[in-house]
């Protein structure tokens, strides 16, 4: 790396820090239990809003993972998903109603969280309808992961995003509220996926699956991407640069083998596309929050309008993490 990219790149995370510095005047404490966040804790960060249906399961999923501490912001919901929150004894709770798109989709929220209360913490930071599946994620622990990454001084662990979806169309079964979801969305596109590298900041760039396949077939550079860095040992100068898709420094960045060899590696499972999809869409039109003018969503729009299914004869019905593992969507890499 040139000395003018170790630079720019240098600046670049000082100014996304002083960025989440200042707009920490937006949040507003709801319920603060950070004091009891123990040392050797392992946090969950998210940023909702409206997802009072989902936060059962998740939180559950979670906890049975061995997540200690959930750190969440929410943005205005009006469902519910506050006061539930907020009685809930191992959630640390902020409130803001400023918007969403200025904080650069919340992460701006969460890099200043992270830096007053991740410091020396594995934490894994996702959205709602985002669920981890690391390699003997049935058998083991996430701390058991956490341990062996420390073991071999990794600081960061990345997930593809799989996008779950039913067999019928979307709205064809309805989400109870606590429901596993993907007792509902439980296909997967198994191939169909692009990937590339950015030359600067050094991670993956994957698009593809349903929605590259249905909603951005003709535009496939358009959809959305599928690389995550959700899992990282947080120290005092890091920072997401973009989403949880790249971290400054870069060296987080770089959690593959450039030598044809494989490391370790997870998924999350996307919940987005089940029966409450039609709201959250109907939402966040009218909001128009979200990244590039919510084109995304309008994408959402026509798919739910269109009656059309995700599902097609090549998806593939989910049965654990090793069936990932086998079609090459995640990786055990040398964790025996």
């Amino acid at each position: 790396m040139s000395v003018w990219d170790r630079y720019r790149l240098r600046w670049r995370r000082k100014k996304l820090r002083y960025r989440a510095y200042r707009r920490r005047r937006q949040l507003d404490p709801v319920r603060l239990r950070t004091a009891s966040i123990a040392r050797n804790a392992i946090l969950v960060a998210a940023v909702l809003r409206n997802e009072r249906s989902l936060l059962p399961y998740f939180l559950r999923y979670y906890r049975q993972l061995g997540v200690d501490h959930f750190l969440i912001v929410d943005n205005g919901s009006d469902d519910g998903s506050r006061e539930y929150l907020e009685a809930q004894s191992d959630v640390s709770l902020w409130h803001t109603t400023a918007s969403y798109k200025s904080a650069r989709f919340g992460v701006d929220w969460l890099n200043w969280i992270l830096m007053r209360n991740g410091v020396g913490h594995w934490v894994l930071t996702v959205d709602i309808d985002e669920f981890f599946i690391y390699p003997f994620c049935d058998t083991r622990p996430i701390r058991a992961l956490t341990d062996w990454l420390d073991t071999y001084r990794l600081r960061s662990f990345p997930a593809l995003v799989v996008d779950m979806y039913p067999k019928g169309h979307v709205d064809q079964t309805p989400y109870r509220e606590g429901q596993n979801p993907f007792e509902i969305a439980d296909h997967f596109d198994s191939g169909n996926y692009m990937i590339s590298r950015n030359p600067l900041y050094q991670n993956l760039w994957i698009q593809g699956g349903p929605r590259a396949r249905t909603m951005f077939a003709d535009a496939p550079h358009n959809a959305p991407s599928l690389n995550k860095i959700p899992l990282v040992k947080w120290r005092w100068p890091d920072c997401y640069a973009s989403s949880t898709h790249m971290l400054l420094p870069r060296s987080l960045n770089q959690v593959y083998d450039e030598w044809g060899g494989e490391k370790a590696s997870g998924c999350l499972l996307h919940a987005k596309f089940i029966s409450t999809l039609g709201a959250k869409v109907a939402e966040e039109l009218a909001r128009r929050e979200h990244f590039a003018e919510s084109r995304e969503y309008l994408a959402y729009s026509e798919t739910l309008r269109s009656g059309e299914s995700l599902w097609c004869k090549w998806s593939e019905k989910y049965v654990n993490w090793r069936q990932l593992e086998i079609l090459g969507l995640m990786s055990k890499g040398n964790w025996a």
